[in-house]
């Protein structure tokens, strides 16, 4: 008869699982990382201490217009919405278009009104605060608020349209001043913390990390993209490291809905400073320019021509006259870099242009027809851009034999013509039809190389088009008005 001693089985049990216990214990302990690899643990940040740090030298921001007492009289039944989204967001009614401010009636007394709320935060101690430039552009005043509820009305030392910065000045001293980061050191992943005034409320703390550096949105600068939360009127707060140093203004959102959608873009804090530098110092930001229209080198133009990666920036056009036309730079060059500076895209180089003092000696290398050549430039200064005038041209075509099999008809320039482009060669499109015209070349169009051979007349475009590679692409280097650009063609076999 089998006989069980329970009690002894209850102890046992026990032993076994306490037995069990240390060895997952041990063998846990035994997974545990040491050395090198425990180091890269990580915990979620604390920022209390970063908010009692730059907190205070984060301001909000009111913006004031003037208008007649009674301009609303007699507006539209969608005024009083309106007005109530402005003084409450600080923003326009969704999906409404923003109004103008209505023109002052001499005969009746003036009024502010607010415009809009947003942020900024204290360069210097002695009052220079910095902001955007769509903060204050358009206002009549400009109040800013202390996290000490101290309220100064502020004084606009100047605004860059151009890069979204504008510097404001309050007659104080003894502010708390930011610390200003090394973007440099800005890393993908790290993270980083906002503080403004959204929608108006003040002191808003908002979190998270760095999404990408270097985002081209096809403005002036290249931005810092995060998923801090940023929304209408966190404009012009700091974008702020774990150490307390500001990296960057924030700026914009991407959204769909007008409200925050985790895309967000900060203006680098070193293009900033550089800016702000000459606001103090002129009220106006000087920039350099070199007279050429750009645009962006695709895979299959870059490698037609030889260039082999699609870098650099595709010249389109040259201002008669400019920096770019004294110093030798064509249409259909590539510029690959300045002053030592690769130029990977075609946007890198009006920021590195715009960034030299105007009146400095600078060099340009240009990729023409398979060679690279550098180029001495002196920078101008930018200015507005002209209006480029339209020539006619009524010569009879002469066709060329070779021009058929790209689905063309070219013939000479007259000497009038050239004369009227700036050209010393070239021959003029007359006529397109199938491959030529998939590729987007027009009447009208001036041909001025074929597959990397300058062409000055229809006899050398012939000689060009049959020496060409039947089984690649023809790259076609055209010009249409004042700007050039390549073409590629597949010939009919």
């Amino acid at each position: 008869m089998l006989h069980i001693d329970w009690k002894k089985m209850r102890v046992r049990a026990g032993s076994f699982a306490a037995a069990g216990a240390l060895a997952l214990a041990a063998g846990t302990a035994a997974l545990v990382p040491t050395g090198p690899v425990a180091a890269q643990t990580r915990t979620l940040p604390d920022f209390t201490d970063l908010v009692e740090q730059v907190g205070p030298s984060v301001v909000n921001i009111r913006t004031l217009e003037k208008a007649p007492a009674d301009a609303d009289a007699g507006s539209n039944p969608d005024a009083d919405m309106q007005e109530f989204f402005r003084r409450f967001f600080g923003v326009p009614l969704p999906g409404a278009p923003r109004q103008s401010p209505p023109r002052p009636n001499r005969s009746q007394p003036e009024e502010e009104q607010p415009r809009g709320v947003a942020s900024g935060f204290i360069l210097t101690t002695d009052g220079y605060i910095m902001t955007n430039a769509h903060v204050v552009d358009g206002a009549d005043e400009v109040m800013v608020t202390l996290t000490d509820k101290r309220e100064f009305k502020a004084k606009i030392i100047g605004a860059d349209k151009r890069s979204d910065i504008a510097v404001v000045k309050i007659d104080a001293t003894g502010l708390p001043a930011v610390k200003i980061g090394d973007v440099g050191k800005l890393k993908v992943g790290e993270w980083v913390m906002a503080i403004g005034s959204p929608f108006g409320l003040e002191n808003t703390v908002t979190a998270g990390i760095v999404s990408a550096k270097q985002r081209d949105t096809g403005d002036y600068l290249p931005f810092i993209q995060t998923d801090v939360a940023i929304n209408p009127g966190n404009s012009g707060g700091p974008l702020i490291n774990m150490r307390g140093e500001v990296v960057g203004i924030n700026s914009q959102i991407y959204s769909r809905s007008g409200g925050f959608m985790g895309i967000s873009f900060a203006i680098p804090v070193d293009e900033a400073i550089r800016v702000s530098d000459q606001l103090r110092a002129t009220g106006r930001v000087s920039r350099g320019r070199i007279g050429v229209q750009i645009d962006e080198v695709t895979k299959d133009v870059a490698e037609s021509i030889g260039l082999g990666k699609p870098v650099g920036a595709l010249v389109r056009g040259v201002e008669s006259g400019s920096p770019a036309d004294k110093a030798g730079v064509q249409p259909g060059d590539v510029i690959t870099r300045f002053d030592g500076k690769a130029i990977d895209k075609a946007t890198d180089l009006p920021r590195l242009v715009g960034n030299t003092k105007p009146g400095t000696r600078s060099l340009l290398t240009v990729f023409r027809r398979g060679a690279s050549k550098d180029l001495a430039i002196t920078i101008a200064e930018i200015e507005p851009d002209k209006t480029v005038k339209t020539t006619a041209r009524n010569e009879k075509p002469k066709a060329a034999s070779a021009a058929q099999s790209l689905g063309l008809s070219v013939s000479d320039l007259s000497a009038e013509q050239k004369k009227e482009l700036k050209l010393k060669g070239g021959v003029k499109v007359d006529a397109v039809t199938d491959a030529a015209q998939r590729a987007g070349l027009r009447e009208g169009d001036v041909i001025m190389a074929v597959a990397n051979t300058p062409v000055s007349n229809v006899r050398e475009f012939d000689a060009a088009v049959t020496k060409a590679d039947k089984s690649k692409p023809v790259n076609v280097l055209f010009r249409r008005g004042d700007w050039a650009q390549y073409a590629l063609i597949r010939q009919a076999r």
